[in-house]
Order: structure tokens, then sequence, then C-alpha cells
């Protein structure tokens, strides 16, 4: 049975105009981590035996989650996307992603999810006003599929990947670009915007694997422009399509495709300029960059007796101080953190 969660706390009117970090970029848009916990292992994420999870007690609770986020929002906050580990993970789920919505100033609410467990949540999201799902989904081969990701799971995926599109809700899929794994898979991946009106974004391998293998450049070929040579040597020219500010992708249109292709940059970082990303790790840490060591513990000021002000203006102080772009982060980071912890840890 599903407990039912208490009606979220009052909070103040969120203000009107978006807070600013010191380089003028607006931060609008939280990626909150609801769970470091995820039931694959992809090897560019974490190793085969897994990471060292985080006691429950060490993660942020719901109630802890609503009423930062609630306070984000009045600064500025208006869209929140969930992240894992795989969100689906965390029992009671849907009804916390009730109460979210509900909160003042949130005006758009998804998810990114790996989509193993979650097809049977698809009528909660549509109830929910859900308009947008991120799938993580690398290969349509189905043994490549258990290869990466060490679980033979792709029928499950698939099944949310046309439940989702059944139900109407935009999908965009992601899938990791990895030399020697799934390069035969791009163009197959890109082909599923010719009939579906699905985005198909290749990003470009990072070094959050958790220490599962080296990530440097020599191991992390495939850039942005590589990915769209290989895709135009199939499709033929790429047409640029505009993207809102804060946009991570480049979008493109394929002649006679009814969805898009995009290209995520994210090892060469090339849309930090306008970044209005903040993430929350499953335990609280706020990181302004994804590059970055997190820096302020949200969880122990949530814990500390600290009120909404003390809080709010926290977290102000924290984006004052904000890396100008992810190259930037990373070189602040302390040399015994350059091995990179797993994306599960972040908030992929």
């Amino acid at each position: 049975m599903i407990n039912v969660l208490p009606a979220a706390p009052a909070l103040a009117t969120p203000v009107v105009s978006p807070l600013f970090d010191q380089h003028g970029r607006p931060l609008e848009y939280l990626r909150l981590a609801v769970t470091d916990r995820c039931n694959l292992r992809c090897f560019y994420c974490m190793p085969a035996e897994g990471i060292q999870y985080l006691p429950k007690h060490e993660l942020l609770s719901y109630e802890e989650m609503l009423r930062l986020t609630g306070l984000l929002a009045t600064l500025g906050v208006r869209k929140v996307r969930l992240t894992g580990g795989e969100p689906f993970v965390r029992r009671d789920l849907v009804p916390f992603m009730e109460r979210l919505a509900d909160l003042p100033g949130i005006e758009d609410l998804s998810l990114t999810t790996n989509g193993v467990l979650t097809a049977p949540h698809v009528p909660a999201l549509v109830r929910l006003g859900v308009r947008a799902v991120n799938l993580s989904l690398d290969t349509l081969d189905r043994a490549r599929f258990a290869g990466i990701t060490r679980r033979d799971e792709l029928p499950r995926v698939l099944d949310t990947f046309y439940a989702l599109l059944d139900a109407g809700i935009r999908v965009k899929i992601n899938a990791v670009v990895m030399d020697g794994q799934n390069i035969d898979d791009l163009v197959p991946l890109a082909d599923l915007s010719r009939t579906l009106p699905v985005d198909v974004r290749f990003i470009e391998e990072m070094p959050f694997n958790g220490g599962s293998h080296a990530a440097g450049p020599a191991s992390l070929p495939w850039h942005h422009v590589r990915i769209r040579q290989h895709l135009e040597q199939h499709f033929g020219e790429l047409t640029p399509v505009a993207t809102p500010a804060g946009a991570t992708a480049s979008d493109y249109a394929i002649a006679g495709h009814a969805g898009r292709v995009g290209i995520i940059a994210a090892y060469s970082r090339t849309f930090c300029g306008t970044c209005n990303r903040l993430r929350l790790t499953a335990e609280g840490g706020l990181k302004t960059c994804l590059y970055d060591q997190g820096g302020l513990d949200t969880r122990a000021l949530l814990r500390g007796g600290n009120t909404d002000a003390e809080i709010t203006a926290a977290l102000a102080a924290a984006f004052r101080f904000r890396a100008a772009n992810g190259f930037e982060a990373e070189r602040q980071r302390p040399l015994h953190q350059l091995s990179f912890e797993s994306m599960a840890t972040i908030g992929g």
C-alpha cells in the first residue's frame, strides 16, 4: 500500500524575476536526484559491482526535497527534472511528484529514466502533467544493451518508450556515444526519428564512471563534430534547428523525418555560456556545475535547525561563486577528486 504523504508546507510567493549567477545566467532549472541507486550497471557509469550506496538516513527525505525545491522556487527555479540513479527505484515516487507539481512557482515537471520500471507509471505521469521524459537508451541491439548495462532489460525499456509515445508524452532518447561499443547503433537510433516524433540525442561520453575505467581525452574520442559527420555520412546534411538559451543539445532536422536528432557536447562543454541548471544530489549536495566538486551541503542546513530565510540566503550566496564553465569547475576540484564520481551519485 502506498503511504499518502501530507500536504506540502506553505511557502513564500515566488519572485517574478529569476536569480542570476555572477556571469549573468539565469538559474531556473533544477535537476533533483531522488536516489543514488540504480537497477542497471552501465559500464560508463559505474563498476560491475556497483558503487557504495548511501544509507537511507543520509539521503534527503521527500519532505526535505520539497522544502528545498520550494525555497529554490522563490528564487526563480521554474523547471524541475527528477533524476537518480533511477528515480523509480525509490518508493512512493509518484505521491512525491504530486506534491512537487503543486509547489508554487514550479511550472514544468519532467524526469530522466532508464525505462526499466517506468511503463506502469505512464498514466500517472500523464495525470501529473509531465510533458517530457528523457529516456536513457544507448542501443537497440539486445545483446549490446546487456553488455553495456550488464542487465538484459531492453524489452522493458522499449515497452516504456512506446507507452510514453502512445500517451502523448514527448520523448527524448539519450544515448552515450562510446568508441568500440555502440558506434554501429548511432544510425539505427537516429532512424527512430524517421517516423516517430522523438528527439534522439547523442551524448559525448563523460568521465563520471565511478572509477570503472580510465577516462581522458585519449579514451573519449567521439566529440560532437565526429558524431555529426558520422550521421551525415548516412542521412546527408543535418540542418541546424534553433534551440532556446540554456539548451544542452545542438538540434538538427533530417529531411523527411518526423523527429529530430541532437548532439550534446557534454565533454567538450560548448554550451556552458547559457547554462541555467542547478543540481541537488540525493544526499543534498548543491552542484552549480556538473563538473564541480559540490559546494553547499543543504542537508546540514536542513537538519541543523536553520530557518527558510537562512537557507535561502545560503543558496543565493552559493550562486555568486559559480564557475564560468565546466573546464574552470574541473580545475577547481582538488587533485584527489579528479577521479570522477559515478553519474548515479550526481543526478544525470
